[in-house]
């Protein structure tokens, strides 16, 4: 297969991808048709659970800032307002767009296996046996990220821009359009966030970075996180300290991982 791999011309290669990223395109494709036809289940338990005083989250909060002795409002969550749709075609069109942000989410252990096709026939026997768990190890990266972004960074978001309010004048009434990409956007970007020690650990192979790199730059690496932290959440220093938290262990599980390398590397 290597030596097959070698004897390709370039526009062999371009073919090879086309059809990797046409099987890529069909399997999101089905998963997005399934989940448009399931529509309305979709909205109103994933998407907009949030909206509902009852998620578990909100619990979860309201003990958790109660065993901190910290004054919370998430024992009385309540969300009054109702999304708008003010286009004639906004819910089709939302609906089949977030269809297929969903489905490349859902899709990604086999994108990531397609992508492992592509690149396997280049790779030595050594490499693709020190590769054997990627496909396992990244997808579980991936869901543990949306997970988190779902039950801890959403509902704070969602419950801030809720509630927040500059003047008694000026009434919150939000669009359709932009809480759903909020909730898609926020899943999709933290869980690739979590790839981070993957990131890391083909940076450190290529050379890019090194765990001394990485050392030298960590509390620069903590105040960028404290900076996205604060973006991403509520302006309160507990909620920011819990975002962070799994990113900065992250970041040193990546520097374990670079020094792991670097040892082979000089073996």
């Amino acid at each position: 297969m290597k030596d097959k791999n070698k004897n390709m011309s370039f526009l062999d290669h371009l073919e090879e991808l086309r059809w990797h990223l046409v099987r890529i395109f069909a399997v999101i494709s089905v998963v997005a048709v399934v989940l448009f036809t399931f529509q309305t289940l979709v909205y109103e338990e994933f998407l907009l659970a949030h909206l509902d005083s009852a998620f578990v989250s909100y619990h979860w909060f309201c003990d958790l800032f109660a065993f901190l002795g910290m004054e919370s409002n998430f024992c009385n969550v309540s969300f009054p307002q109702k999304l708008q749709s003010l286009e004639l075609t906004q819910q089709l069109m939302n609906s089949i767009w977030t269809s297929f942000i969903l489905g490349v989410i859902i899709s990604f252990p086999y994108i990531l296996l397609e992508v492992w096709k592509f690149i396997s026939p280049g790779l030595s026997k050594n490499e693709k046996k020190r590769s054997k768990g990627f496909i396992f190890i990244c997808s579980i990266l991936f869901f543990i990220g949306a997970l988190f972004s779902y039950f801890v960074i959403l509902p704070m978001s969602v419950y801030f821009f809720f509630n927040y309010q500059i003047s008694e004048m000026i009434v919150n009434n939000f669009q359709m359009q932009s809480y759903i990409s909020m909730i898609t956007n926020t899943i999709l970007g933290i869980s690739i966030v979590f790839e981070l020690p993957v990131i890391i650990y083909f940076l450190t192979k290529i050379g890019l970075v090194s765990s001394s790199f990485l050392k030298k730059y960590r509390k620069h690496a903590l105040v960028l996180v404290l900076l996205v932290s604060a973006i991403i959440t509520p302006p309160d220093v507990a909620s920011q300290i819990i975002v962070s938290i799994p990113i900065l262990i992250l970041y040193e599980i990546g520097i374990v991982i670079a020094k792991l390398i670097e040892k082979k590397q000089k073996v």
